[in-house]
């Protein structure tokens, strides 16, 4: 009793009987707590009963091996997040016995987990699909990235048929869906499954059988080792999003509607079968192959022709950029980056981009949901990179990148007033409890979600211009000192990361891609074009009258930046002849 009581006292935080959310901050107290406990969460926790709506362990907890019987007592809890944990196969097989089948989020991810439970899809849920079923009825989303799956088991379908989200990002996975999905029925398995995420894995093999997932909408299977796309993917009725990046892919032609994320083009190539698309329904048998062949026999000159035709539409649809030179150029915009950042967000690239026409139709819109959809593609939730744009009008160089401490950075966020970074980030958090009380889930929108990407740093990266302002407080705003308006046709750009510089290299390339590729759509679509973006730049709205209009058939200028240390020597000089290979199939690059 006496143990118990003591227990019990280590954790004033579960006291509270009418308490709807318990969040458990890591750290050595609570290292040192969990351990006391027997590697678990302590038994007084089932106090909380069908109060406790939500637990989650912020930031993990190295030695929480298993969540504990109480558990069993939360029978009301809606989400249960426990990343960075270190869940055993024995821990978690006991735990899934023991969540509450109203449980709408699990987030397990970076746990090292190698095998999960039949009933959160381990292998071999055992039983067939007509046995009782249905464990977790209510659960929506399962975060199971970065741990150390390499199978996949028929029991989620079975025991969370309300899934919407698998996330299964950075697993040892060779298949998908592999053994996922139970044998076929009278209904198809998982029909709520809208967003199936399995990038950075081992996968060989997309089977055929992902055309059961009537429901899916996003997949994302970049950065495996994938040879061919099943034809079949195009027969999944609602999908509108696929992320086949950085795979093996043989067929060149799919290859560069992928590198240019062209979904519908994708799938309509798949749905005519492709060419070499892989094992499926759209493959020619022998008696097809053979006629093909005969005819391009038969017709060698007119074939010949015919590719030449096509080289040339290919080459005149390409999309042209002309690159400025440093030693060309009469102002050349200069980054220094002090040695403060090494240990805070190392690696910046920066370009200035001239031409841009945001004053046509509902451009600038477009042009901020392209930024947004990278940050949440190919910079991994800003996770990976993170890009900064701003009014080239509007900075004075030389540029600083730098890193300062929280209470000393200072910066006007894009809508907000000027805030100490200390206060912003305390502010965000704040309005990111407040959502998750209205809206009574886990998931939060906006800024609020990169906060925990600065978490333990004593110092904040920044972009300062000459006059001493920040305008940028990378990864999380900004400054709305220099942002874009209608009026803005020269921008300047900068990725910064905190994982490579060539990171910082790829995501420039797509954005450059993608601007010239709106580029052209304004241009096309000027005539006749009714702007529909009502938005002003308040900025510059004393220059409105005098805005300049971007010739129809102009071509993007980008202006070479050089990145130097404190000394001046080179860092890195962006776009060198050397950069933009990965669009080269879709993108001239004139020096």
């Amino acid at each position: 009793m006496a143990a118990a009581e003591e227990e019990d006292g280590a954790w004033p935080e579960v006291t509270d009987s009418g308490r709807r959310e318990l969040s458990l901050v890591a750290g050595p107290e609570l290292e040192r707590r969990v351990r006391a406990a027997g590697g678990r969460l302590p038994s007084a926790l089932g106090g909380l009963g069908a109060s406790l709506r939500s637990l989650e362990v912020r930031g993990g907890c190295a030695c929480l091996r298993e969540p504990g019987p109480a558990l069993a007592r939360l029978t009301a809890l809606h989400t249960l997040a426990l990343p960075g944990c270190a869940l055993g196969p024995a821990g978690l097989s006991g735990a899934a016995s023991l969540l509450p089948p109203t449980l709408r989020i699990l987030d397990l991810s970076d746990n090292a987990l190698e095998e999960l439970p039949p009933e959160l899809g381990g292998p071999d849920a055992g039983g067939e699909a007509g046995e009782s079923s249905g464990a977790l009825p209510e659960l929506r989303l399962l975060n199971l990235r970065r741990n150390r799956l390499r199978q996949l088991g028929p029991g989620l379908a079975r025991h969370a048929p309300a899934l919407q989200e698998l996330l299964l990002g950075g697993n040892c996975l060779r298949a998908l869906p592999g053994g996922l999905l139970p044998a076929p029925g009278r209904t198809p398995p998982l029909p709520l499954l809208a967003t199936l995420e399995a990038a950075g894995n081992e996968l060989e093999e997309l089977g055929a059988q992902i055309s059961r997932l009537a429901g899916l909408k996003t997949l994302d299977v970049s950065n495996n080792k994938l040879s061919e796309i099943p034809v079949e993917l195009a027969d999944c009725p609602k999908l509108k999003d696929v992320n086949l990046k950085d795979n093996a892919l043989k067929d060149r032609r799919l290859e560069k509607m992928v590198k240019s994320c062209q979904t519908k083009s994708i799938l309509e190539y798949l749905r005519v079968g492709g060419r070499g698309g892989g094992k499926g329904k759209g493959k020619q048998d022998g008696t097809e192959r053979e006629e093909a062949r005969r005819k391009k026999r038969e017709k060698p000159k007119k074939k010949a022709n015919s590719d030449s035709e096509d080289d040339e539409a290919e080459e005149a649809q390409k999309l042209i950029v002309k690159v400025l030179h440093i030693s060309e150029n009469p102002a050349p915009l200069i980054v220094k980056a002090s040695l403060a950042v090494k240990e805070v967000r190392p690696y910046i690239v920066c370009c200035v981009v001239k031409g841009m026409d945001f004053q046509t139709g509902n451009a600038l819109k477009r042009f901020l949901s392209v930024q947004t959809k990278l940050h949440e593609d190919i910079c991994d939730k800003r996770t990976a990179a993170t890009i900064a744009t701003h009014d080239l009008r509007l900075i004075k160089g030389p540029l600083l990148y730098d890193a300062r401490p929280p209470d000393e950075l200072k910066i006007a966020p894009l809508g907000r007033k000027e805030i100490k970074a200390k206060d912003l980030l305390r502010q965000l958090q704040l309005e990111a409890d407040e959502q998750r009380k209205q809206k009574k889930r886990q998931n939060i929108s906006g800024l609020h979600r990169y906060l925990q990407l600065l978490n333990g740093k004593e110092n904040y990266p920044c972009l300062i211009d000459a006059e001493g302002a920040v305008i940028s407080f990378p990864p999380i705003t900004n400054s709305e000192k220099t942002k874009l308006g209608k009026t803005t046709s020269g921008i300047f750009l900068e990725v910064t990361s905190a994982t490579s510089l060539q990171i910082c290299k790829d995501v420039m390339d797509t954005l450059l891609l993608k601007m010239a590729e709106l580029h052209k759509f304004t241009a096309e679509n000027k005539d006749g074009e009714v702007d529909s973006d009502h938005e002003s730049n308040e900025v510059l709205h004393c220059e409105n009258s005098s805005a300049k209009t971007v010739p129809k058939n102009s071509t993007l200028m980008l202006e070479q930046v050089r990145v130097v240390d404190m000394e001046g020597n080179l860092k890195v000089l962006y776009p060198s002849k050397t950069d933009l290979v990965t669009v080269s199939s879709l993108l001239t690059v004139i020096h």
